[in-house]
């Protein structure tokens, strides 16, 4: 499903972000990426999704080498993927509803699917009966919540979420991973970069974890490894 092979990342200021990685995940895993502040976590989850492209090695995901990946299909790419931010990036102006039926609009769903989909995406993550509130009338818990379901309403076979608890409080926050254990238990492939010690040490999945833009650790079953 992703596949990294001595892979480098070095940025226009010399900053060596990725030292030489290689990595495999599988379809239906569930990973999560930790690591200090800086040693490479975001840029690691950037290449995924082609926000960054390595400076040497190459990037396979979804079957797309995104070495050789033309500008014009990276849109096409990007649409077996779900992708989400902790700082939600809804559209304040839109409805749940309507923050979350974008996705399909843009790919020229019929109406009726897309009203399809997206209640029964809302009804995942448990916002079905908010379906026409505004981003600023939910908390901060919905609103990542809204994000999940754009993410995959989609039926991405990839879902890469890069600190998705980080701004939410620990009951939220573990209501969220709620959602993300479901997702994955329908096949999805979830990658999240997270700085929780207490999710990675309660729910155990396989841990990456990055130093100084290595891999250092690689565990089925890891614990988080790191104070904050």
């Amino acid at each position: 499903m992703i596949e990294m092979k001595d892979v480098w990342k070095t940025y226009p200021n010399g900053v060596m972000a990725i030292n030489g990685i290689d990595v495999s995940i599988s379809k239906g895993e569930f990973v999560y990426v930790v690591g200090p502040s800086g040693a490479g976590k975001s840029t690691f989850i950037k290449l995924m999704y082609r926000e960054e492209k390595p400076t040497k090695g190459n990037v396979v995901v979804n079957g797309f080498s995104l070495e050789t990946i033309k500008e014009k299909k990276i849109p096409l790419f990007r649409r077996n993927l779900g992708i989400v931010f902790q700082d939600f990036r809804l559209l304040p102006t839109l409805t749940v509803y309507e923050n979350v039926a974008f996705a399909l609009e843009v790919i020229e769903e019929s109406p009726a699917n897309i009203k399809r989909i997206v209640m029964n995406v809302l009804d995942i993550v448990g916002l079905k009966n908010k379906a026409r509130f505004l981003p600023h009338e939910l908390s901060g818990g919905e609103q990542q919540r809204v994000a999940i379901a754009r993410a995959i309403v989609n039926t991405p076979s990839v879902l890469i979420a890069d600190e998705p608890t980080g701004n939410l409080d620990p009951d939220t926050s573990w209501g969220i991973m709620d959602v993300l254990e479901e997702i994955n238990n329908r096949g999805t492939t979830v990658v999240m970069a997270t700085h929780n010690k207490e999710i990675v040490n309660t729910i155990r999945k396989r841990v990456i974890a990055i130093e100084g833009g290595r891999i250092v650790r690689d565990q089925v079953r890891g614990g988080y490894g790191y104070e904050r």
